[in-house]
């Protein structure tokens, strides 16, 4: 059949949201246990799967390839710190959660710390990290729907909006567990189908991740090509980096603890019945996440290829192919003719300043007119790292049918994601600020309808996120981490790991590191600092770490200096690193 991309757009998209909508209704939660936690009673295959679709989010699946694609060496840090920071979690702190068998990660702090002040505290931090987290989802799935539906970002957001409040208000983690097992197999499906497709074009290899070592039709190796391309143009190598060691190790670092101390994954392994059965799906999810993670850097230097030789091949723009048009109709790519050839150069630095606004008129060569003034730098294109992989099966020419299908995949990873952190947010108000807090005697019908009261307010917020975000998909994920690394990590770890720990350590920590990491996060983001002025060279993206050091040294130095927690609270901790009897645990 030889439909249009709108078509399969129309037809696979829709058939994956009915899929979604028939699950959620199939999976309908009738308690506050199945809303919270499924029942406890997920298989590790199944939750392994889940899992994987709820931390593989529009970031991993849209923006990390891009973010590779751009930046080159230097984007490695996302795949190291992410693909770390899943082992970190699932050696050091799933199976010690699951048998401590609380519904949230609020719920655990403020029992270990034996304090409604440390839950509060932790609801704070939860609802911090999430929302943050959120808005990167929102973005994404409007930035899959403005290009593949023809509709602007924002109905794009709003249309997402409508679709997770269905499942997630609906079914909760029950309706959200079955229904992220379908969205893993759609988006791995779509991710691997171009992959594979695009690795066989320019290598001849089937396999992606061997292709990306392989070598071209020139009888070059691809990341020498790329290399030659990108000095050609004047930028850097692709293979040489650019940031300083300690970013890169700061980065990592927030990246991988910032993982460990997600409150959405975390609430994963509570969905199995026995804590073998959290170990067991923590390393079916690691097997599912390696694939599209060792796929990431091949689609990532094949995209960044076919894209500099599209430019270069087709230098003028009414030359340029269909798909450079469609996108920028989406406002994601734009050019502006600053020499008057009709050319397009695609050079280092700023086309313009600030992103693009466009206006209605077009230029002497068909372009779209940008509206914010031109930047004296000579580089005449922008294009926006989040359409890398989306744009990449349209950039090399693949049939019509995986094109939509990658979009498909997109939705599948964006929506995953923000349904798993909606959860948490609606979890956060109704279990642990009302249920646990302002009205212990509320009944579980009444906990379940403020649960989804919670959820539909956050679908709002975080449609509101999406369409005012703070930055790129990846960068505002980033952002998320490194609140989750500076804020919970250490009161995690410490309570697990260290008896002496006391509640006024913890909230100390969690409170210093969380208002210092936003402080500087917002300062050198929003407030006009410069790079020149990064505390030993640290990044925005990388203080995460420092913050998290800052809170463990805030926290253990406080705990010291008071009193030891209680007896029982003691005896607890040494409960749940004791092995004896690990597998029988049970959730109460």
């Amino acid at each position: 059949m030889n439909l249009s991309v709108q078509t399969w757009t129309y037809l696979i998209v829709g058939a994956t949201f009915a899929l979604y909508i028939f699950i959620a209704i199939r999976s309908r939660a009738g308690s506050t246990k199945e809303f919270y936690v499924a029942g406890g009673g997920v298989p590790p295959l199944a939750n392994g799967m889940a899992t994987a679709a709820d931390w593989m989010s529009a970031a991993s699946f849209i923006s990390m390839a891009g973010l590779i694609s751009f930046m080159g060496y230097d984007g490695a840090v996302y795949l190291m710190g992410w693909t770390g920071g899943y082992v970190l979690l699932a050696l050091l702190l799933a199976p010690y959660l699951r048998k401590f068998g609380k519904f949230t990660v609020p719920d655990f702090i403020g029992d270990r710390y034996y304090s409604d002040v440390a839950r509060t505290v932790a609801v704070i931090c939860a609802l911090f990290v999430s929302f943050t987290y959120v808005a990167g989802q929102m973005r994404g799935v409007g930035v899959v729907f403005s290009r593949f539906l023809e509709v602007p970002i924002n109905w794009g957001i709003i249309i997402g909006m409508g679709i997770v409040f269905f499942y997630a208000v609906l079914g909760g983690m029950k309706g959200i567990t079955y229904t992220q097992v379908a969205q893993y197999c759609v988006l791995i499906f779509a991710f691997m189908v171009p992959a594979i497709y695009i690795s066989i074009q320019l290598t001849g290899n089937p396999i992606p991740q061997l292709g990306f070592g392989g070598t071209v039709a020139e009888g070059v190796p691809l990341l020498d090509k790329l290399d030659g391309l990108h000095k050609e143009l004047g930028f850097a190598a692709y293979t040489d980096g650019s940031k300083s060691t300690i970013d890169v190790f700061f980065i990592t670092a927030a990246l991988m603890i910032g993982t460990a101390g997600l409150p959405h994954v975390i609430v994963r392994f509570f969905t199995v019945p026995k804590v073998k059965d959290a170990r067991i799906s923590a390393g079916y999810a690691l097997v599912f996440i390696a694939i599209l993670y060792t796929t990431a850097p091949a689609i990532a230097a094949f995209a960044r290829t076919n894209l500099i030789t599209t430019i270069e091949d087709k230098k003028e723009y009414k030359a340029m192919p269909e798909w450079f048009k469609k996108w920028e109709n989406t406002g994601l790519i734009a050019w502006t003719d600053k020499n008057n050839d009709g050319q397009i150069q695609y050079l280092p630095g700023k086309p313009f300043k600030g992103k693009p606004k466009f206006n209605t008129q077009k230029g002497k060569s068909g372009e779209r007119l940008v509206t914010n003034e031109a930047t004296a730098n000579k580089n005449e294109l922008y294009i926006d790292r989040d359409i890398m992989v989306l744009a990449n099966p349209e950039i090399a020419r693949l049939p019509n049918w995986v094109i939509a299908l990658v979009a498909a995949g997109g939705l599948a990873a964006a929506l995953s994601t923000a349904a798993g952190l909606l959860l948490v947010i609606s979890t956060s108000v109704s279990h642990d600020l009302i249920k646990k807090q302002i009205n212990p005697n509320i009944s579980e019908r009444g906990e379940l309808l403020y649960a989804r009261i919670a959820a539909a307010v956050a679908v709002v917020v975080a449609g509101l996120f999406g369409i005012y975000p703070p930055g790129f998909v990846a960068q505002v994920v980033a952002f998320a981490f490194g609140l989750a690394a500076a804020s919970f990590f250490p009161a995690i770890v410490l309570g697990i790991f260290d008896k002496r720990m006391n509640k006024q350590g913890a909230i100390a920590g969690m409170v210093v590191g969380l208002l210092f990491t936003i402080a500087y996060i917002v300062y050198f983001k929003f407030l006009g600092g410069t790079a020149a002025g990064w505390w030993f060279g640290i990044s925005p993206e990388g203080i995460g770490t420092l913050g998290m050091l800052i809170n463990a040294g805030v926290a253990l130095a406080v705990s010291r200096n008071t009193e030891a927690p209680p007896k029982n609270v003691q005896n607890m901790v040494e409960q749940i690193r004791f092995p004896r009897g690990a597998g029988d645990a049970q959730q109460h």
